[in-house]
């Protein structure tokens, strides 16, 4: 009798034990428990620890309520001015009403990231490829919105959404390039531009400060020379002054004409004098024609050359 006592003891401990593992559940501090009862929700959630349930009666379903990180698959899509891009994002969120995430809708992870990638293709439509460039800011707060208004509804909330990158053709990323390049040329110029009617001015007043005393040009002379002669270069470059080689030519323009009169008064002085015939009475003649001087003046400077014959 004892005996039957003592195994029908062990028997009730065993089938208890055996419920008590079935219907023991541990619940982790960033889960929240949701049981649903003959497929009927429970009020009340339940908290992180251990917990009891009714084995085949009650269905215990954990919720995780930390930060979800999940990537919006890249997105192609045409922009406001007619641009074809491919978008992907980043998603930020989580979990604040277990019950609601459980009960109005199946898979609230699938059902945000299906809703990202339709705000995402929609936001492309409407954004210009410069708002998606520079302005990023905006549009992730746009795109935060139209996430977070349907997920409301399912006890997710959407903390943060950001655009990872944009693609771009590679045409269009030749063009952005070029575009790039002239308008950094054009900074460049008008930054030399100025940094010449700077020192423009800068000359100006040392030119003048210069002029007052002569001196000074000569000064900085020597200390060009100084400069280059530090750099221990076989040739020295000297800049002369326009000034002084346009002096020098002035100077050597009397001595040139100078030199001109004496060498052609020495000319004149070497040519013998012609000596002149007896004069003889003649009739007078006419005077000779253009035509036959050139004659006459070789005839007289052939007999000018033989001795005269006296009769």
């Amino acid at each position: 009798m004892v005996q039957e006592l003592v195994i029908a003891l062990v028997a009730v401990l065993c089938a208890g034990a055996l419920y008590v593992a079935s219907a023991a559940r541990v619940i982790r501090q960033y889960e929240r428990g949701v049981v649903l009862r003959l497929g009927r929700l429970r009020n009340d959630v339940r908290p992180p620890g251990f917990t009891m349930v009714v084995p085949g009666i009650d269905r215990l379903r954990k919720v995780n309520l930390q930060i979800v990180t999940m990537p919006v698959p890249a997105q192609d899509g045409i922009t406001r001015d007619n641009v074809t891009v491919r978008v992907d994002a980043v998603i930020y969120f989580k979990v604040v009403d277990p019950a609601s995430a459980v009960i109005a809708v199946e898979d609230y992870r699938f059902a945000v990231s299906q809703m990202a990638q339709t705000s995402l293709r929609s936001i492309i439509g409407k954004s210009d490829l410069d708002d998606l460039l520079s302005n990023r800011e905006k549009l992730n707060e746009g795109l935060e919105v139209m996430i977070d208004s349907p997920a409301v509804s399912w006890g997710v909330q959407i903390d943060r959404v950001e655009i990872k990158d944009v693609s771009l053709p590679e045409t269009m990323k030749r063009s952005m390039a070029r575009q790039a390049e002239a308008d950094r040329e054009r900074r460049a110029r008008v930054i030399n531009a100025d940094a010449e009617l700077q020192a423009s001015k800068k000359l100006a007043q040392a030119a003048g400060e210069m002029s007052e005393q002569p001196a000074a040009l000569q000064l900085r002379l020597l200390q060009t020379i100084v400069a280059v002669a530090a750099e221990k270069n076989s040739t020295l470059v000297l800049p002369f002054p326009v000034e002084l080689l346009r002096f020098l030519e002035r100077a050597q323009q009397p001595a040139i004409a100078a030199e001109g009169g004496e060498a052609g008064r020495e000319t004149r002085l070497s040519i013998p004098e012609e000596p002149t015939p007896p004069s003889t009475p003649a009739a007078p003649a006419a005077p000779p024609s253009p035509a036959t001087r050139a004659p006459a003046a070789s005839t007289a400077r052939s007999s000018a050359k033989q001795p005269f014959a006296h009769h």
